[in-house]
């Protein structure tokens, strides 16, 4: 009996290392290019699928954006933002935290007048009941030379 009660206990500890253990990058990766054709299209409802209730957005300028605010500012009907890619996506996981770091150009208009921003940034992603969510963004300008 106590061999038996030391080998569950032995395949429990074993099954909590495989589950904390394991890589959900490329799962990191569909979703932030999912959220990404989100934030193209406006969908509201997907964008904030994706969203963690205690999310924040550092901007360029060291403003700090609260979830409700961020979300206003993506719906704006006067923004019209280009498809864009991440080229350089790197997704570092550590237990139930992931942190997705890339950069991009991205292109658009605001009331009508065209932009240009290109920048580096930092997702920081958590997993709540076996769902990832982003929790803080960090964006930082790229002078262009």
């Amino acid at each position: 009996m106590r061999l038996m009660a030391t080998l569950l206990t032995c395949c429990t500890l074993m099954t909590c290392e495989v589950s904390v253990a394991r890589d959900d990058s490329s799962l990191l990766r569909a979703q932030a290019e999912a959220w990404d054709r989100a934030i193209v299209a406006q969908d509201r409802a997907a964008i904030e699928r994706n969203l963690h209730s205690d999310f924040f957005q550092i901007d360029t300028r060291g403003q700090r954006h609260a979830r409700a605010e961020f979300v206003a500012n993506l719906m704006d009907p006067q923004l019209r933002i280009e498809p864009y890619t991440v080229p350089d996506l790197e997704v570092v996981q550590h237990g139930d935290s992931a942190l997705l770091t890339g950069t991009t150009r991205m292109h658009g208009t605001y009331a009508g007048k065209p932009f240009t921003s290109h920048y580096r940034y930092i997702d920081s992603y958590v997993r709540e009941h076996g769902r990832w969510r982003v929790v803080a963004v960090q964006v930082t300008a790229i002078d262009e030379p």
